[in-house]
């Protein structure tokens, strides 16, 4: 008698529901860094969102009973994950948005979908599947739709453009190689949210000292929606966020995790359309379609063999 062969391992409720989760979480944080441009330094903000993030992170750790200590290698790989994930991806993120639209940074980072998908065959050995490739292919035209359409609603001029998306696509490639060091088996040999408690803590230390030396002393608005926005950054955005998304990047690759990437830029269109009145155009509306279609092929691929 034959058997029904399992579901994807990416179609189950223990990766879709924290998928979601996360997915919906970063599709919010746009409106919120945007709002905090300008006010204070982008690398202040961005220290102060890790140092938030980092305390809870470690603090959660503690009522775990996980181990905070770590080895020689562990501190080597916090300090790589720190500097790439949490200094070097946020710092050019948060500068690109003072060149472009939030929108049409949050576009350019569904990229993030192409490096880790490179980065994942070459150094983990995952096999693109067809079914991957398709879906891929598919999200891909739904971002380039995004992106004219994000291009054209631009206010600023072509060098400012450039600029933008100069700094979000530097982000994209920092922000993949820190994804495919969280598949490594060195990733999996210690405890995560100790890992990642100590890797923003460090991150936070290090953004501080790039914000010092580009800004001067610490600034910070003491206006209640940018204080809120800290905490919410810092606690859900990444504390949560990053916990749930290296879970499922563990389990399905970086490939398929970077979906998140691909479906958050129409998280935040459907969101500025509530909240800012965004009016959606046909090339919004196909690119949308196009990008959600990818993410279903893609997802119910099989796991990636190593």
């Amino acid at each position: 008698m034959n058997e029904t062969p399992a579901p994807p391992q990416s179609t189950r409720l223990a990766i879709l529901i924290p998928f979601a989760i996360v997915t919906l979480i970063w599709g919010s944080t746009w409106i919120i860094i945007r709002d905090q441009i300008g006010s204070v330094p982008p690398s202040w903000s961005v220290t102060y969102r890790f140092l938030v993030a980092g305390i809870v992170m470690l603090a959660y750790a503690a009522v775990r009973g996980e181990r905070i200590a770590l080895d020689a290698r562990g501190w080597g790989f916090a300090a790589a994950l720190a500097v790439l994930q949490f200094c070097f991806n946020f710092n050019f993120v948060y500068r690109a948005e003072g060149f472009i639209t939030s929108g049409l940074v949050a576009v350019v980072f569904a990229l993030l979908l192409v490096p880790n998908a490179i980065f994942g065959r070459i150094f983990l050995g995952q096999q693109l599947g067809r079914q991957l490739l398709i879906g891929s292919g598919v999200a891909m035209a739904g971002v380039t739709l995004l992106f004219v359409h994000e291009a054209r609603s631009d206010p600023h001029g072509p060098a400012a453009s450039i600029a933008g998306v100069a700094w979000t696509l530097a982000g994209v490639l920092s922000a993949s190689i820190a994804n495919v060091l969280q598949a490594t088996e060195t990733a999996r040999r210690y405890p995560m949210v100790s890992m990642l408690g100590i890797a923003m803590l460090l991150g936070s230390a290090i953004d501080g000292a790039i914000a010092w030396s580009l800004t001067g002393p610490p600034v910070i608005e003491m206006r209640i929606g940018y204080l809120v926005g800290i905490v919410y950054l810092g606690v859900v955005a990444s504390a949560v966020a990053f916990t749930l998304y290296f879970g499922i990047l563990r389990v399905i690759g970086p490939a398929k995790a970077a979906y998140s990437s691909v479906i958050v830029p129409v998280i935040a269109m459907l969101l500025s359309t509530l909240f800012e009145g965004y009016r959606w155009s046909g090339l919004a509306v196909a690119g949308s379609a196009l990008a959600m279609l990818g993410l279903v092929i893609a997802l119910r691929a099989r796991r990636p063999a190593r």
